[in-house]
């Protein structure tokens, strides 16, 4: 049964989001908080709904009281912890593009922050120390972006300002990028390394206890992706060696628990996953999901499927 004869079947579709000021189209009725609020309403009506972002699993968790939702649209990036939710006859969509700007400039600032010493400076400022010290530039520096979505296209053209040489790194190789499985010989060169890919089976642990050691003296790791990429034990034994840096937006686990050693590991600058979540969101997940509600007012498919129940 095609998707569009689905759709078809129910005169009306009524979407759940988090704004009350979205657009919708003819046939489609608007859900919110302020309308519809989640913890005591009769959920079997939502046949759309945007899990509410930075909700969480207990966001994902109220699709299990929607018997008749059609399409999941998640608000970021990344999906992985969304599959499970998944049933028969559900679409699965992502956000991709709304979060693009937003995590290439953390990724950017991570990335300086790291190579001018702005760890060592906060530290010092704390202490009331004039501490001066001469830095590594972020010009002239050799990176390597793993990811070949649209997050990591973004961010190679906020990087083409400076005088610095990228390398692509996919699972392909394809448009140019260098094979992930040929990382190893490219990693003692690179001053730069910006994860930005998802997660799944092939990519949890790529960066391991081998490859951060294969990294140069000085060099800088950035994560924006997921936390399980890297391999934390693992990243914490060489950050405290103080011969790596790291810049942080994520991490396994997460959100890190106090106490945790990786708070306490020398050379990190570390964000709790706000690379999404800035003043460039709403507009940008407001224009996704309006568009999003226009294709299937007439029963077209939605943009950014990335799984199918």
């Amino acid at each position: 049964m095609s998707y569009a004869y689905v759709m078809s079947q129910s005169s009306e579709h009524k979407a759940w989001t988090q704004w009350e000021d979205i657009h919708t189209p003819e046939g489609v009725t608007a859900l919110n908080p302020k309308n519809f609020p989640l913890e005591d309403s009769d959920l079997s009506q939502i046949t759309f709904y945007v899990a509410p972002y930075m909700g969480g699993r207990k966001a994902l968790e109220y699709t299990t009281s929607m018997p008749n939702l059609k399409i999941l649209q998640v608000p970021n990036a990344g999906f992985d912890d969304a599959l499970e939710f998944l049933r028969p006859g559900m679409i699965l969509c992502n956000a991709r593009g709304v979060h693009d700007a937003s995590t290439a400039e953390l990724a950017v600032a991570l990335a300086i922050s790291s190579r001018r010493g702005f760890y060592d400076f906060a530290i010092a400022q704390q202490s009331g120390q004039w501490q001066p010290k001469r830095y590594e530039s972020f010009n002239d520096s050799k990176i390597g972006i793993i990811g070949a979505g649209s997050i990591a296209r973004t961010l190679a053209s906020y990087l083409s300002p400076y005088d610095v040489e990228i390398s692509f790194f996919s699972r392909s190789g394809s448009d140019g990028a260098i094979k992930i499985a040929d990382l190893d010989a490219h990693l003692p060169r690179l001053d730069i390394l910006f994860l930005v890919l998802p997660l799944n089976a092939e990519s949890k642990h790529l960066i391991n206890a081998q490859r951060l050691k294969l990294m140069k003296d000085g060099a800088v790791i950035v994560n924006v992706g997921r936390g399980a990429i890297i391999d934390t034990e693992a990243l914490i034994n060489e950050l405290n060696t103080g011969r790596i840096f790291a810049g942080l937006d994520v991490t396994d686990p997460e959100p890190l628990p106090q106490g945790h050693p990786l708070w306490s590991a020398k050379n990190l600058v570390l964000s709790p996953h706000v690379g999404g979540n800035s003043t460039a969101f709403d507009s940008r997940a407001k224009k996704l999901i309006e568009r999003q509600l226009e294709l299937i007012s007439r029963g077209v498919e939605p943009e950014n499927i990335v799984a199918r129940g």
